[in-house]
């Protein structure tokens, strides 16, 4: 589990195709490596990749074909977003994450308000049914909350803090960026079908 406060902006070294898909090395930059096991979890853009090798500058993890086709935003020198899976003392700032992206939306409008910035995602209609005005949202791994829905779209504030440290500080119209949803919103919807 998250809570898509991002700990550190890393990058991707390589990546090295693997039997089934890529194996990546991630620079950490600054992302502490001194409590990190082989096996652990880390969002990598918000999405759960299991540590298969590391040292005190970054990590390995392997990526399946399927995540690959689900995903945006792993290409070699691309910064990444990271965050190390919560131990149950840490102060739950964001929203409870899994990691496991729902898909990928696009960036239609990105422009300055004062010193934040208005993001507007264009979501498949399969993951936008799930997003809720005032709810939380996941966009590359960072916590938001969502201040208006239209349709397929919805918009979210980036504060300065924000933007200095994530990757969002670089998107442009027509970016893909990798989506999760509110966890609870899957689980009621699942309710719901059972209710028959």
């Amino acid at each position: 589990m998250f809570t898509g406060i991002v700990a550190a902006v890393g990058r991707i070294e390589k990546v090295v195709p693997a039997p089934g898909g890529v194996r990546l090395r991630i620079a950490g930059n600054g992302l502490a490596m001194d409590d990190v096991a082989l096996g652990d979890s880390i969002a990598v853009s918000g999405v759960c990749l299991t540590v298969v090798a590391f040292d005190s500058g970054g990590f390995e993890a392997e990526v399946s074909q399927a995540t690959l086709g689900t995903v945006a935003g792993f290409a070699q020198g691309a910064a990444v977003n990271l965050e190390k899976a919560l131990c149950l003392a840490d102060r739950l700032g964001g929203h409870l994450m899994t990691g496991h992206v729902d898909g990928t939306g696009t960036v239609s409008r990105f422009e300055p308000v004062g010193d934040n910035r208005r993001l507007v995602i264009t979501a498949p209609p399969a993951i936008a049914r799930y997003i809720a005005r005032k709810g939380s949202v996941a966009v590359d791994g960072v916590s938001l909350t969502v201040n208006a829905v239209e349709g397929d779209s919805f918009e979210v504030n980036l504060i300065a803090h924000t933007l200095t440290a994530t990757t969002l500080q670089q998107l442009k119209p027509g970016t893909r960026v990798n989506l999760e949803v509110d966890l609870l919103a899957r689980y009621i919807e699942r309710l719901q079908e059972t209710k028959q």
